[in-house]
């Protein structure tokens, strides 16, 4: 329905650190638990990690203590930081919205940006 919008990819060295941005329309963002996917080349799609409205944040193990997740709640933009990076980390990486249910009857709803490619390599 609504198509995110992520920004920060390129070519890093290993070791090296790389900041992303995501951002959505306000609607969505502010009902949404948003969350980073990255799928390298002949894998599947896996989950970065994620951070909740009140900015809790939890992440994939692979990543852990690497990245760090924030999001902006004024200007909607959540960012991914991402610190010692290494050549498995390179992929294409995605921004997820998916909204938070408040009554029984409602629908969680997901929405997802186009991606932006990460590659480290010397």
């Amino acid at each position: 329905q609504v198509q995110l919008v992520e920004s920060g990819g390129g070519l890093v060295q290993p070791g090296g650190s790389l900041r992303l941005s995501c951002v959505a329309p306000e609607r969505i963002f502010s009902l949404s638990v948003m969350s980073w996917y990255r799928q390298a080349p002949g894998k599947e799609r896996e989950l970065v990690g994620s951070i909740t409205r009140g900015g809790r944040t939890n992440y994939g193990d692979s990543v852990q203590g690497r990245f760090t997740i924030s999001r902006d709640n004024v200007n909607n933009i959540m960012s991914l930081q991402m610190n010692s990076l290494k050549p498995e980390d390179t992929a294409v990486y995605y921004c997820n919205a998916r909204t938070v249910v408040v009554a029984v009857e409602q629908k969680s709803s997901e929405y997802w940006g186009q991606g932006t490619r990460v590659t480290v390599s010397s």
